[in-house]
């Protein structure tokens, strides 16, 4: 293909459909728009009805490494012509894919695994398209954070997707200290020869018995959780165990620190109103405490009433 021609121009009319369980089944035409396809993790069957249908029937089929994408194609019978979009290529394919837009095309951009724009350069083209004033439309599916939370065993009321952790170990533990009292669980991704010095680093920081998972080869048939405190997870890796594949590392959120005492909340309200205004010494005894302003501001002013008879 000419570098300088729109992806999949002067292709001849093809076939959409897809291949399920022998039964061809043809593919919807899809409105112009930008579609965001997750796509399997490592289990080539989690991919979702709707998925096929968009990666069949999307006039241009964006993906990071086509050799990766072509397996999945080939699986389900899909006869559309990958087209790279990856961090080096960026600014050359993106303004192409810009423009098939502006044509009126339809989109499909997937990653080689998950959720597109997770950790991959997705949300830049996904932002320019949004500026351009087109529709960008999310296909859900797999996701590598995801299936670790839930299947970690860990809270998953509040969670945050932190990605990769830096390599050097001062920059690792400053950002972990950063995330240290975040109310949450927090997920991240980790390389197979670096899970031990990050889980010593987490340990030293976020404390030895927070609890935590490694989560490996998620859908894939060695998948593996295992679960303990970050001590436990540490000594375990700092074995030398022999760790292969992709990680999703979970760590639980910290232990709710205990409500203060009343005496000492009154105490601190008192000594901060003898410095700063009441509304200021509220604010800042909310910040130390945890507890609302409002009922700190309220505190503050019953204690000046009674202080005043």
């Amino acid at each position: 293909m000419d570098k300088h021609q729109s992806p999949q121009a002067g292709e001849k009319e093809r076939q959409r459909g897809y291949r399920l369980h022998n039964a061809s089944i043809p593919a919807r035409p899809l409105e112009p728009a930008l579609y965001l396809v997750a796509t399997p993790i490592g289990n080539l069957a989690d991919i979702t009805l709707r998925a096929l249908e968009t990666l069949a029937g999307a006039d241009v089929l964006a993906c990071e490494d086509t050799r990766v994408t072509r397996v999945l194609l080939d699986r389900y019978g899909i006869v559309n012509r990958p087209f790279a979009y990856h961090e080096h290529n960026a600014e050359e394919a993106g303004p192409r894919l810009l423009a098939a837009l502006g044509e009126g095309k339809s989109v499909a951009l997937v990653s080689d695994a998950g959720t597109p724009l997770v950790s991959d350069p997705g949300y830049r083209l996904a932002q320019l398209a949004i500026e351009a004033g087109h529709r960008v439309v999310p296909i859900p599916g797999p996701s590598a954070p995801l299936a670790a939370l839930v299947g970690s065993g860990l809270p998953s009321d509040a969670f945050l997707f932190a990605g990769f952790l830096p390599t050097k170990d001062k920059a690792k533990r400053d950002r972990l200290g950063e995330l240290a009292t975040v109310p949450a669980t927090l997920l991240f991704f980790e390389s197979p020869h670096r899970i031990a010095a990050t889980l010593a680093a987490a340990a030293d920081v976020l404390g030895a018995e927070r609890k935590a998972a490694v989560c490996r080869e998620l859908t894939k048939a060695f998948e593996e959780f295992r679960r303990g405190t970050l001590e436990e997870l540490s000594a375990f890796y700092a074995d030398g165990a022999n760790v292969k594949g992709e990680i999703v590392l979970v760590v639980g959120p910290p232990d709710a620190k205990p409500a203060p005492k009343e005496a000492d909340v009154d105490a601190l309200l008192g000594a901060l109103a003898r410095d700063m205004p009441m509304g200021k010494a509220a604010t800042e005894a909310a910040h130390r405490t945890g507890l609302p302003r409002k009922e700190l501001y309220d505190r503050l002013l019953a204690l000046k009433e009674r202080d005043e008879d």
